[in-house]
């Protein structure tokens, strides 16, 4: 079994390229978006104390099966600690025999804003230029890294509970050809803004975004880290969007929509990628995609990682994890640990 640490992923992307390992994630992602009835798919397992939450995230075709641990700890930060860490696991369906452990954290922030990507270049208008952000975390810079894959966007407005998660973005982001403006306030970063971006994490039911702040035809993305009793968005922007979702039983449970009725929602997202609904159909609506992550973006990007583990110019950049060797009686497992003293 292969293993992928966080450094080797470091290297490995630095190889390959940032941007091009971006459009990778992109290709591959929505390639499994649009095999989307080849899935075996269920909600995450997840298990929530006071302080956070611990989650499961399985899924599985007919040829790998894939898992991810990850967490939600929002007050961690103040510890100096992630708010989410996560590992993952793919396996080879016919031997049950895993294949590749990847370290899950930095992965799962690039398939997160991969999301965001693609459900904006079915949602936002394409002339949209001016994106702002609502929260400045560990997510914020993928975001709009990945955004900038598919919009040409030319500035960025931002704001933060958090002075210093506004100046770590600033410093973070200043290489990009963007204007950029810190504001004082959700309402001032909203402005003008032809997408927005929530990324919160408290985990509390808010309500951020007025209607009358938002301009014709703007796109949000609602992708902060979502359970049941957390939300960002009031009931009055919801029943005024075409609201757009991964996958509609886990977003039921967790999303923006959990206490509304799933007739609210417009579609899933790979309904939008595959042309069986229309995205944006005028400059005027407003849009929201209601993302909560889903296991199949996971699955999605730990196979795009084994599949760079097979060729040889990134086969330094994964280690080996030691099995079982074959067994002249694969019953007698016990045997095993006799034959070290024989």
């Amino acid at each position: 079994m292969k293993l992928l640490s966080v450094n080797g992923l470091r290297n490995l992307v630095a190889s390959i390229g940032q941007a091009d390992f971006y459009r990778a994630v992109l290709t591959t992602l929505e390639g499994d978006f649009l095999r989307w009835g080849e899935f075996i798919k269920t909600p995450r397992l997840a298990t929530h104390y006071p302080f956070g939450v611990i989650e499961l995230m399985p899924c599985a075709d007919q040829h790998y099966y894939s898992f991810k641990y990850v967490n939600g700890h929002p007050k961690n930060t103040e510890q100096g600690k992630l708010c989410v860490v996560a590992l993952g696991v793919l396996a080879d369906v016919n031997s049950g025999y895993p294949l590749l452990f990847s370290e899950m954290t930095l992965l799962t922030a690039i398939r997160t804003a991969a999301v965001t990507a693609l459900a904006a270049r079915c949602l936002a208008r394409p002339d949209s230029r001016h994106l702002a952000l609502i929260g400045t975390g560990a997510q914020a810079e993928f975001q709009v890294s990945m955004v900038a894959q598919v919009l040409n966007l030319e500035r960025v407005t931002y704001f933060d509970l958090d002075p210093r998660a506004m100046g770590k973005f600033t410093r973070n982001i200043r290489s990009f050809d963007l204007e950029l403006r810190p504001c004082q306030s959700i309402q001032e970063a909203v402005q003008d803004a032809d997408m927005i971006i929530t990324a919160t994490a408290a985990k509390q039911v808010n309500d951020l975004i007025q209607l009358d702040w938002l301009k014709s035809g703007v796109h949000i993305h609602a992708m902060g880290g979502d359970c049941p009793g957390k939300t960002e968005l009031g009931k009055d922007l919801l029943m005024a969007s075409k609201i757009v979702v991964e996958y509609r039983q886990q977003s039921l449970l967790e999303g923006e929509v959990q206490n509304m009725d799933g007739s609210v929602l417009y579609a899933e997202l790979w309904q939008l990628l595959a042309g069986h609904l229309p995205g944006r159909e005028n400059d005027s609506e407003l849009t929201l995609c209601d993302a909560v992550g889903f296991a199949l973006e996971d699955f999605s990007i730990i196979k795009l990682l084994h599949d760079y583990s097979k060729q040889e110019a990134y086969r330094d950049y994964f280690d080996e994890i030691a099995m079982l060797p074959t067994m002249a009686d694969p019953k007698d497992l016990y045997g095993f640990f006799v034959d070290v003293g024989a």
